[in-house]
C-alpha cells in the first residue's frame, strides 16, 4: 500500500476514534440514566397531634351600657379606649322632660298631703261632734236622727283620710319611679375596665320605649376568653382540660415568630352556634351547606393588654404530643395489614428494608418507636434521571 494511502487511513481511524469516544462521553455525560436516591437524616424533635380551628378572642368580663330613659345626649364624657372606674360618669342626656315630670309629682304629693291635713281635723270634729250626741242621746237631749248623721258623718271622715293616704303613697311610688328615670339621665361606669366602643354621639336623640339603646360597651381586658368554632367531625376528640395553643396574626415575639399563648380548654357548649339570619350571600351559602359548628371557650391571661376585642386567633388543641422524639417522614413509609410500617434506610450506600413502629403522627411526621435509629438515612425517594440533570455548574 503506498505511504501517502496509510497516513490518510490511519487519520480516518483516528478521527473515527475520537468522534466514537466524544459520542460514548455525550452520551455518558448528557443522556445515561441514571438512579438518583434521595434520603433524609433521622433526628430529634417535638411532635404534636392536634385539632385546629378558628376562634375569635372577647373580653372575659364586659358590659353594654345603654339608656333607660329617651332624650337627647347632652355631654359624652369618655372616648373609645378610655380607662373608666365603677361609678364614673359616662354620659348625659337632656334631663328637661323627666325634671319636669318629678316636679309636676312633688306638687301632687304635696297637694295630697295637704288635703289629708286638712281630712284630719275633719276627722276630729267628727269625731268629737258623734261622742257629744251620743252623750245627748243619753241625756234625752237630742234627736236619733242626728246621732245617725253624726256618725255616718265619722266614718266618711275616716273614708277619705284612707282614700287620700292611698293616694299618697301611690304619688310617692310615682314620685320615686319617677325620680330614678331622672337619675337615669345619667349614666354611670357600672364597673371597671376599658371603654371598647362607643356608638352615641353628642346631640343624639334616643328612644327607649320599646328597646334599649345601646350607647358603649365598657370591657376588663386583662382576661380574654377565646370563642372558637369547632366542627362536628373534630368536636368528639376535645376533652375538658387538654392542653391548648394559639397564635393571632401579626403579633409576632422577640424572635419575629408568630406568638403563642397557651391555656387549657374550660367549656364546650353543648349546642351548636346559632345560624345568623342576615341576608347576604355568605351566611345563605353557610345555611345551604349545613355546617355544623360547636363553640369550645377557654380563657387566657392579657398582662400587657396586647390582645384586643374581636382579634381572629388560630387554635390548636393538642391530643397527644411527645418531646425530643426521633421523627420519621410519613410520606417515605408504607404502612402495612399490622399497623407497622415499611421503610427503607440507605446504609453504606445500600438499601436495607425496615420494619418501622410508629406512636403519634401529625400529618408529616411520625414519633419512631422502633425500627430506625437516630442519624441513619431514610430513602424517600427512588428515581431514575439523565446524567445531564446531575450537573452543576
Amino acid at each position: 500500500m503506498p505511504k501517502k494511502s496509510f497516513k490518510k487511513l490511519k487519520l480516518l481511524l483516528v478521527l473515527s476514534t475520537i468522534l466514537l469516544l466524544l459520542s460514548f462521553f455525550v452520551w455518558y455525560s448528557f443522556f445515561r440514566l441514571v438512579e438518583v436516591v434521595k434520603s433524609e437524616e433521622i433526628v430529634k424533635g417535638n411532635i404534636r397531634n392536634v385539632v385546629s380551628a378558628l376562634g375569635v378572642l372577647q373580653p372575659h368580663k364586659y358590659v353594654d351600657i345603654g339608656a333607660q330613659v329617651s332624650g337627647q345626649i347632652e355631654k359624652i364624657h369618655v372616648k373609645a379606649g378610655d380607662i373608666v372606674k365603677k361609678g364614673d360618669l359616662l354620659v348625659e342626656i337632656d334631663p328637661s322632660l323627666q325634671s319636669a315630670t318629678v316636679q309636676t309629682n312633688q306638687a301632687t304629693l304635696s297637694n295630697l298631703k295637704a288635703q289629708l291635713i286638712e281630712q284630719e281635723a275633719i276627722l276630729e270634729l267628727a269625731n268629737f261632734q258623734s261622742k257629744r250626741q251620743e252623750q245627748l242621746l243619753k241625756n234625752d237631749a237630742t234627736k236619733l236622727e242626728n246621732v245617725q248623721t253624726a256618725q255616718a258623718n265619722l266614718k266618711v271622715a275616716k273614708a277619705r283620710i284612707k282614700s287620700l293616704e292611698a293616694q299618697i303613697k301611690g304619688a310617692l311610688s310615682t314620685l320615686q319611679g319617677n325620680e330614678a328615670l331622672l337619675g337615669y339621665t345619667k349614666i354611670y361606669a357600672s364597673m371597671d375596665g376599658t371603654v371598647v366602643s362607643l356608638i352615641a354621639k353628642e346631640g343624639q336623640t334616643l328612644n327607649a320605649t320599646y328597646q334599649t339603646p345601646k350607647l358603649l360597651r365598657v370591657a376588663d381586658l386583662s382576661k380574654m376568653t377565646v370563642w372558637t368554632e369547632v366542627s362536628e367531625a373534630d368536636i368528639g376528640k376535645l376533652k375538658i382540660g387538654m392542653d391548648i395553643y394559639f397564635t393571632t396574626l401579626g403579633l409576632k415575639d422577640k424572635r419575629g415568630e408568630l406568638r403563642t399563648w397557651k391555656g387549657k380548654l374550660q367549656q364546650i357548649l353543648p349546642a351548636p352556634a346559632p345560624v345568623s339570619t342576615n341576608e347576604n350571600s355568605e351566611q345563605k351559602e353557610s345555611s345551604t351547606t349545613k355546617v355544623v359548628v360547636y363553640t369550645a371557650l377557654f380563657d387566657i391571661e392579657n398582662e400587657d393588654n396586647s390582645l384586643m376585642s374581636q382579634m381572629s386567633a388560630q387554635v390548636f388543641f393538642v391530643e397527644s404530643f411527645a418531646n425530643d422524639v426521633l421523627l420519621v417522614p410519613l410520606y417515605a413509609l408504607k404502612e402495612q395489614k399490622d399497623g407497622t410500617y415499611l421503610a427503607k434506610v440507605l446504609v453504606n450506600n445500600k438499601i436495607e428494608n425496615r420494619v418501622v413502629k410508629i406512636g403519634i403522627k401529625d400529618r408529616l411526621y411520625g414519633e419512631v418507636l422502633d425500627g430506625i435509629k437516630e442519624n441513619e438515612k431514610i430513602i424517600t425517594k427512588i428515581e431514575e434521571q439523565k446524567a445531564s440533570t446531575r450537573l452543576q455548574w
